[in-house]
């Protein structure tokens, strides 16, 4: 399974949102560092979800990044979130 499959499933899972966008940016981070020759270390989110209902911008992406620490820990060198109640 590919790391962009693992955060889509695991947000998936976590917040059932009503609307998910995982996108692989790595390539436009090619020489930089945290970059993987192969990719799959950069990535965008754009997540619609009623679990955000209520929360600020900092807390609906500290959810994101509690719900993705294993991937932050490992994997994924940056993540760009873009989280909306819904």
């Amino acid at each position: 399974m590919s790391v962009a499959s693992d955060i889509e499933q695991k947000l998936r899972d976590a917040l059932s949102p009503t609307a998910l966008e995982v996108t692989d940016d790595s390539h436009q981070h090619a020489g930089h560092s945290g970059a993987s020759p192969g990719g799959e270390t950069h990535f965008s989110v754009k997540i619609t979800a009623q679990a955000f209902e209520g929360l600020n911008r900092v807390a609906q992406q500290r959810l994101v990044y509690k719900i993705l620490a294993e991937e932050m820990a490992g994997p994924v060198h940056a993540l760009a979130i873009e989280a909306k109640a819904g």
